[in-house]
């Protein structure tokens, strides 16, 4: 399904919540919304899906607008946090349930719940009731549920948040081969950035509302539109620091506000331009972290590779490759000239 989203506008009472939202999606793509709580991510889907009515704008499906088409009408199938099974029906009957409703003949309805079986490996709980699963079982029974329906659009919403880290990796894995088998089109929202980055084709960020930015996703990481997006993408996140604590005799520094560095980028050196004392370590193996206070609000975090040995109060020097730092304006904007 090709989707259109244009000017879409909505409210709460006094409260904005999609403001000008404009975003086209192509058959077949994998578009992530990520964004902080609040900004608008689960009522987009909803205004999508049909469960919320927009103010003003159109949504076009393959062309045609469907701002009045009930959802029931919009081939749409969406994926909620909370499993959402009916507790009193097996496995089985939660996946044919919503096909019987539709009037789908008994023959195929097998042939579908069948084939869902064997695409999320269910069969050996077909008879076995929501309550008799586990977390990630339930979770697949209700992708499942989607999948079943073969409809020409999925949402997904935080689908993974309530599945242990392991599951969390086996699902977005069910998920990827999903997408690569079926070629349906997905929007999928979350706060994971590890979901984000390795699902997408392209991630979608938002903000009070509004999107910042639309792009792949090491486009998005790599060349962000303002520190905002910067900041969104990335774990541990980027640091920002005030251009004026940074020890350079780069003219160009004179007109940037904030230095954008992300942790990897940082590495310990005698004569570096960042000096500061560290607040806390944590050594996770292949390499460490350093949380360190430069003089500024927020503490600077660096990932060194490598086991390294450090005392909180031990005071560091660190530097960077110009050609890895980002930098802003006092209003948040990219600044494009390199150091």
């Amino acid at each position: 399904m090709d989707l259109r989203l244009t000017s879409l506008d909505k409210h709460y009472g006094e409260n904005h919540v999609l403001r000008d939202v404009n975003l086209t999606v192509p058959s077949g793509e994998f578009i992530v919304i990520v964004g902080p709580s609040g900004c608008g991510k689960t009522t987009l889907l909803r205004v999508i899906s049909g469960l919320e009515q927009i103010d003003n704008g159109t949504i076009e499906m393959d062309g045609v607008v469907v701002n009045d088409t009930p959802s029931a009408s919009r081939d749409v199938a969406m994926v909620f946090q909370s499993y959402a099974l009916y507790p009193h029906m097996t496995v089985a009957e939660n996946l044919s349930f919503s096909l019987e409703l539709e009037g789908i003949s008994a023959p195929e309805i097998r042939e579908r719940v069948e084939e869902v079986f064997r695409m999320l490996s269910l069969s050996d709980y077909a008879d076995r009731k929501p309550s008799e699963l586990s977390g990630g079982q339930r979770q697949r029974v209700a992708l499942g549920r989607a999948l079943v329906r073969k409809p020409k659009l999925f949402l997904f919403d935080e689908p993974l948040s309530n599945l242990d880290a392991a599951l969390r990796m086996n699902t977005r894995i069910e998920i990827a081969n999903i997408h690569r088998t079926l070629g349906t089109s997905i929007i999928y929202v979350t706060h994971d950035q590890t979901e984000a980055m390795t699902l997408a084709d392209k991630i979608v960020v938002m903000r009070e509302g509004r999107i910042e930015q639309v792009g792949p996703p090491l486009e998005l990481y790599n060349d962000p539109t303002n520190q905002f997006v910067a900041g969104f993408l990335g774990s541990p996140a980027m640091n920002f620091i005030n251009s004026d604590l940074l020890s350079t005799n780069n003219a160009s520094m004179n007109t940037v506000s904030v230095v954008g560095l992300r942790p990897q980028y940082l590495h310990l050196s005698q004569s570096g331009r960042i000096k500061g004392k560290v607040l806390h370590f944590e050594r996770l193996g292949s390499d460490t972290h350093l949380l360190v206070d430069i003089g500024q609000s927020d503490p600077l975090i660096a990932r060194l590779v490598g086991q390294q040995e450090f005392s909180i109060n031990d005071t560091v020097t660190l530097d960077f490759d110009d050609k890895n730092a980002l930098l802003f304006d006092d209003e948040g904007n990219r600044v494009r000239p390199p150091l």
